[in-house]
C-alpha cells in the first residue's frame, strides 16, 4: 500500500493516484489466473464493476474449477452456492472440477447439465452428496477420465458399477475411506464395490484406502483392469495377497503400495481400524 510520502509525492508532481478498475483486460486476466476460484469469487472477482465483469465473463478462467483447501469456510459461507456460480460461469466448458464441503445432491444433477465435458472430477468430505444423485449424474458423464471420492461416505457400492458402465474413457480413480471397518458374520458382503470397480476396465492408476475388499474382490479388480500401472490398497486390511501374486494377476503394474505399507504421505487422518462381529 503506497505510504502518505509516496501519495504526496504524486499530487505536488501532478502524478494521479492509480485506478485499478482501469487495468487492461490482460493484465487483469493474468491477475486472476493466480488466484483460485475462492479467492475470486470472494474478494477477486468483487472489487468493482470492472472486476466482476472480467471474472464473470471469461469461460476460459473456469475451465478447472479448484476449490480444495478452503474446508474452514464450511461453516462460514455457501460452498455448494458458490460452486454453482464457478461452473455457471464455465458457460459450458468445465472440464474439471475439485470440491471440498463443494457439493450436495442439487449441485452434481446441476454440474451434470452445465459440464458434458467434465474430465476430471474430485470430491473431497462432501457428505451431502448421496447414492441416487451421484449415479444419476455419472450417467451423463462420458467424458471422465479421473474420479476421487475421498471421505465422502454416502456414495456406495452400487454407484462404483454405474461408474464403470457410463464412464468408459475413467483412467484414475481414488476412493478413500475415514476409517477401515470390518465387519464379520452376518450377511455382509465385502466384495461388491470391488465387482462394481471391476468394471472400470481402462484404469490405470487406482487407490483404495481403508476399504473392505477381500483377496477376491483384489483378484476381480486385477482381471477386470489389465491396465492397472498404479495400485494404492493401503490399510485394506482384509487383503492378505501378497505382492508376487498381485503382479503375477497384473504384470503391467509398475508402482504397488500395500495393505501394511506406510502411510506417510497420505494427506487426511489415519484412524486406527474397527473391527466388528455380528450374529449370524
Amino acid at each position: 500500500m503506497p505510504s502518505s510520502r509516496s501519495r504526496r509525492n504524486r499530487r505536488r508532481w501532478g502524478h494521479p493516484p492509480r485506478d485499478w478498475s482501469q487495468l487492461p483486460p490482460d493484465a487483469l486476466s493474468a491477475v486472476f489466473h493466480k488466484l483460485d476460484h475462492i479467492e475470486i469469487l470472494m474478494g477477486g472477482g468483487r472489487v468493482c464493476r470492472s472486476w466482476r465483469r472480467a471474472a464473470r465473463d471469461e469461460p476460459e478462467l473456469w475451465r478447472r474449477i479448484n476449490m480444495l483447501f478452503h474446508a474452514e469456510l464450511h461453516f462460514e459461507v455457501d460452498l455448494h452456492g458458490m460452486a454453482a456460480a464457478a461452473v455457471r460461469r464455465s458457460a459450458g466448458q468445465c472440464e474439471a472440477f475439485w470440491g471440498e464441503y463443494a457439493g450436495d445432491d442439487r449441485f452434481i444433477l446441476y454440474l451434470s447439465e452445465r459440464a458434458p465435458m467434465l474430465k476430471s472430477l474430485r470430491f473431497i468430505s462432501c457428505y451431502d452428496v448421496c447414492q441416487e444423485a451421484f449415479m444419476e449424474a455419472m450417467r451423463k458423464f462420458p467424458l471422465l477420465e479421473e474420479l476421487e471420492l475421498s471421505i465422502s461416505p454416502n456414495v456406495y457400492e452400487e454407484a462404483y458399477g454405474v461408474v464403470g458402465e457410463s464412464c468408459p474413457n475413467l483412467k484414475r480413480f481414488r476412493l478413500s475411506k475415514n476409517c477401515f471397518i470390518s465387519i464379520e458374520g452376518g450377511c455382509f458382503d465385502k466384495d461388491e464395490e470391488a465387482r462394481g470397480i471391476a468394471k472400470m476396465h481402462e484404469l490405470r492408476s487406482l487407490q483404495l484406502f481403508n476399504c473392505e475388499l477381500t483377496d477376491t474382490g483384489l483378484a476381480g479388480i486385477l482381471d477386470g483392469c489389465p491396465h492397472l500401472e498404479s495400485l494404492d490398497i493401503r490399510q485394506c486390511f482384509n487383503v492378505t495377497m501378497d505382492a508376487a501374486a498381485i503382479s503375477a494377476k497384473c504384470a503391467t503394474i509398475k508402482s504397488l503400495k500395500l495393505p501394511n505399507d506406510s502411510t506417510a504421505g497420505y494427506e487426511f487422518q489415519v484412524h486406527p481400524p474397527k473391527y466388528i462381529v455380528q450374529d449370524d
